[in-house]
């Protein structure tokens, strides 16, 4: 299961431990994954522009979209989601994703109770719980707009590296709408959303043994300092500490004995 992400899963994010473990949804574009305590090391919920539908305790959640390093919240607790794709999450949810930027909400919050109560009970007492919450998923979408075309081409603009400028014109928009329609969207504007994307690839290259100078420079940072401060400031980690918590040691594939920085957590 997985798409290796760095969501840790009360939340977000990749739990390495075995006990979590993800799978691509029947539902376009989503994931969905499931966390049981353990032993294993649990990272910070990291930004990665998509929005959650979680049970936990016998409540449904909605994880909105990070704009920094999150708690992985109680990892005592059983975890189920579905992780929407970027700018997916709004359609689904009724809500624009900025109003739920940096937030964990009851999803009493967004949807009448008489509706959420029924539905939090009936995961609750599958004995899948992952295939309940995603069925609840897919019955809803089957009644919400689909996700317009248009974000998925902005992501796929700014994920490939295109400026805010470049990703504007290619989709037919000026740089103020798409940023309006990004913070819709996907809860900040573009150049946000290319900094997240950007550091979900370099981490991605790190954790597949590539030099941290080497990732940096592929997935389109300047330098490896760059990547060591993107990574302090978005995930509330130094490179060496990710890759500890990743790899359980630290690694040898660093270009020097550890990045810029990499000695404390940020």
């Amino acid at each position: 299961m997985g798409r290796g992400t760095s969501r840790v899963c009360p939340g977000r994010g990749t739990n390495l431990d075995p006990v979590y473990a993800e799978r691509a949804s029947l539902l376009e574009g989503a994931v969905v994954w499931h966390h049981e305590p353990g032993p294993g090391p649990v990272l910070p919920v990291l930004p990665d522009g998509c929005m959650d539908l979680m049970w936990t305790g016998g409540r449904l959640l909605v994880a909105g979209p990070d704009t920094r390093a999150q708690p992985p919240g109680d990892t005592r607790a059983a975890h189920s989601g579905v992780r929407f794709a970027p700018g997916a999450g709004p359609a689904f949810f009724g809500v624009p994703a900025h109003e739920l930027r940096d937030l964990r909400v009851d999803l009493t919050d967004l949807w009448p109770a008489r509706l959420v109560r029924p539905l939090a009970d009936r995961v609750t007492a599958s004995p899948d719980r992952v295939a309940a919450l995603e069925a609840v998923a897919l019955r809803h979408a089957a009644d919400t707009p689909p996700p317009d075309p248009l974000l998925r081409a902005v992501v796929e603009y700014l994920d490939a590296g295109g400026t805010v400028a470049a990703t504007a014109a290619a989709v037919g928009l000026g740089t103020r709408r798409l940023h309006r329609r990004s913070l819709d969207a996907f809860g900040y504007g573009p150049k946000t959303l290319a900094r997240v994307l950007r550091l979900q690839r370099a981490l991605a290259l790190v954790r597949g043994g590539v030099p941290y100078a080497g990732a940096a420079l592929a997935a389109g940072c300047a330098d490896q300092p760059h990547l060591a401060r993107e990574t302090r400031d978005l995930a509330g980690l130094t490179l060496g500490r990710y890759v500890e918590l990743t790899a359980g040691s630290r690694p040898a594939n660093s270009d020097t004995s550890a990045p810029s920085g990499s000695r404390t957590i940020a």
